[in-house]
């Protein structure tokens, strides 16, 4: 089965990762619109059941899978993730570590990089292939590291530390547009004080998935979460209009 097509970054040569992001006001690299923004954490999932747990995010509206690295059958998992994946849907890895990691996810087909850290040969290696990479950041210093090598995105990591009040600190000092995702104590009835604070995605794992929940269990919470986001979101929409 051929993978369905899914986002794929502009080549890395079209605005080289080295540059330094000077505009305030629009980050050279961004990630594809996402809709809804949130990100299944699937940390443990047997690549068995993939399939079905990846059935059940999709159909309630799920966008953004990835499999964290640091459990066996991660690479499997995605593999069968992103052959199975519909359009307009980025499938990789968490927890990804050194650039021979960022080589097996884009093997397997995986086409986001998340990390807990800022480790710029990380990001380096997945801009140089096309990847869209979101690695952890825990200051503003780790921060511009991070987009001066070309993030895609910064993954707030752990988002108990960090706390609305410190997103929207940061959210002030960074390019105006920087995608910034909470992860970490994500809850479906927490999501508005994050949105308010300027969080525009959400990784979400123990809340959603843990090793042995069946594909129903996560069905269900993903449509709890994507409810909440809806009605998160749908406030902010009728105030731009």
């Amino acid at each position: 089965m051929n993978p369905s097509p899914v986002f794929a970054p502009q080549p890395s040569g079209a605005v080289p990762h080295t540059q330094p992001h000077t505009s305030q006001h629009t980050p050279p690299h961004t990630l594809p619109p996402l809709d809804p923004p949130l990100v299944a954490i699937l940390r443990g999932l047997p690549a068995e059941d993939a399939a079905a747990v990846g059935t059940a995010l999709f159909d309630a509206g799920f966008r953004a899978l990835e499999v964290p690295l640091n459990r066996p059958g991660a690479l499997q998992a995605i593999a069968t993730l992103a052959a199975m994946a519909p359009a307009g849907t980025l499938v990789g890895a968490g927890t990804v570590m050194s650039p021979q990691e960022v080589q097996a996810v884009a093997g397997a087909g995986g086409r986001l990089i998340v990390c807990p850290h800022c480790d710029p040969s990380v990001i380096d290696h997945a801009v140089a292939l096309g990847l869209w990479c979101v690695p952890g950041v825990g200051t503003a210093s780790e921060a511009f590291t991070a987009l001066r090598h070309g993030a895609h995105g910064l993954k707030l990591f752990p988002a108990e530390v960090w706390g609305p009040r410190g997103l929207k600190a940061l959210k002030a000092v960074l390019p105006e547009g920087t995608p910034l995702w909470p992860v970490g104590g994500v809850a479906a009835d927490n999501l508005t004080q994050w949105t308010t604070a300027g969080a525009t995605g959400f990784g979400i794992g123990g809340q959603l998935y843990q090793p042995g929940d069946n594909a129903a269990t996560v069905g269900l919470r993903a449509r709890e979460f994507v409810s909440a986001w809806r009605a998160t979101s749908a406030p902010q929409a009728a105030s731009q209009r």
